[in-house]
């Protein structure tokens, strides 16, 4: 079985989604750590005002796949820099952070690894963008709010400080960072995939970021914010697959989850987590709220991202991503190991 073959068995899931009307359209991509792909692609790039068939050209808002792909790659290599330090507080990096409260603010404690692992008091998510219309403002509002306390949760708070960390570092803004062809912080309307109806900007979104906190923010943040095509995203994979997209160190961080299964930005493979659970205990994976997600188990040195536009023209419909991506990966892994132990039989 080639590693077409795969791809396509693994895309029955999202085809029969696309089929049944639950999502407009869905790209599944697949690549090995030798650099074999497979594409395969179905549906709709933009359902209304107009329907527009989808092709593996059109770029994707990636949404928090920006988390993985871009923010914490930047601050893995600041540290191997010596730029930062890790488990050191973001405050160092920040100094005006909750600077009114320096000697008790529960803010200053928190580290850059703690932000990168989700593992803060900080909130899940909080409506900045009903706060304001200038990016610089509200930055300084995310530095000098006491946030409420609460359990350690997966929170864009973390991402978003972790963006300004980059911009003080690096003396420029997110959407200043270079990004490899195939991924940006901007995306041409007319070659892109179109999520939600905004009722806040009052359009059908397309070629601009879905979120709105990333929006307000300047249109890219720690958070949210990249956009990217199929091979853009499977050419970042396959440089994590084979070594040479990140120091040693860096790709350690990744794949050593906490307690609660988080790594350095990513998610370690868990019962009942989005990858599915017929991947290897040495999968780390991601998802993005407009209907992305990137998974990479290098045990069998394979990557697989499933990208679709789950919430156009609403995010208030049940698409049914939450069964679609485990049973995705559930369909990829079954097809491979089928086709290894064929190999095997054969000898090679």
């Amino acid at each position: 079985m080639t590693i077409a073959a795969i791809a396509r068995a693994a895309f029955v899931p999202a085809l029969s989604a696309v089929e049944a009307g639950r999502i407009p359209g869905a790209t599944l991509g697949v690549v090995t750590a030798g650099g074999h792909r497979h594409v395969e692609t179905s549906g709709l790039a933009q359902r209304i005002p107009t329907p527009e068939p989808l092709t593996r050209g059109h770029w994707f808002d990636l949404a928090s796949l920006t988390k993985v792909i871009a923010t914490a790659p930047t601050i893995l290599r600041l540290a191997d820099a010596g730029a930062l330090d890790l488990d050191r507080p973001i405050a160092d990096v920040i100094p005006d952070l909750r600077q009114y409260d320096p000697a008790g603010a529960a803010e200053r404690r928190i580290t850059v690894r703690e932000c990168l692992m989700h593992d803060t008091h900080l909130p899940a998510v909080e409506p900045i963008y009903t706060y304001g219309d200038d990016p610089w403002r509200l930055r300084h509002f995310v530095l000098q709010r006491e946030w409420r306390a609460g359990p350690p949760v997966y929170s864009d708070i973390n991402y978003i400080l972790l963006s300004i960390a980059i911009e003080r570092l690096t003396g420029g803004t997110m959407a200043e960072l270079p990004m490899p062809p195939g991924l940006g912080w901007a995306s041409d309307a007319a070659i892109s995939v179109a999520t939600e109806y905004c009722q806040w900007r009052r359009r059908i979104l397309k070629g601009e970021v879905h979120d709105e906190n990333a929006f307000a923010l300047g249109g890219a943040a720690g958070h949210a914010g990249l956009f990217g095509t199929v091979d853009g995203v499977l050419d970042f994979a396959q440089a994590l697959l084979d070594g040479s997209g990140a120091s040693t160190a860096a790709l350690g961080a990744m794949r050593s989850a906490n307690a609660r299964g988080r790594s350095c930005g990513w998610e370690v493979r868990i019962p009942g987590w989005p990858g599915g659970d017929a991947c290897s205990s040495a999968t780390i994976g991601h998802t993005g709220f407009t209907g992305t997600g990137l998974w990479l188990d290098f045990d069998r040195g394979i990557g697989w991202t499933l990208l679709t536009n789950r919430v156009h023209p609403t995010r208030h419909f049940d698409s049914g991503i939450f069964a679609l991506r485990p049973a995705t990966g559930d369909a990829l892994i079954a097809a491979w190991d089928a086709a290894t132990a064929r190999s095997d039989r054969r000898g090679g």
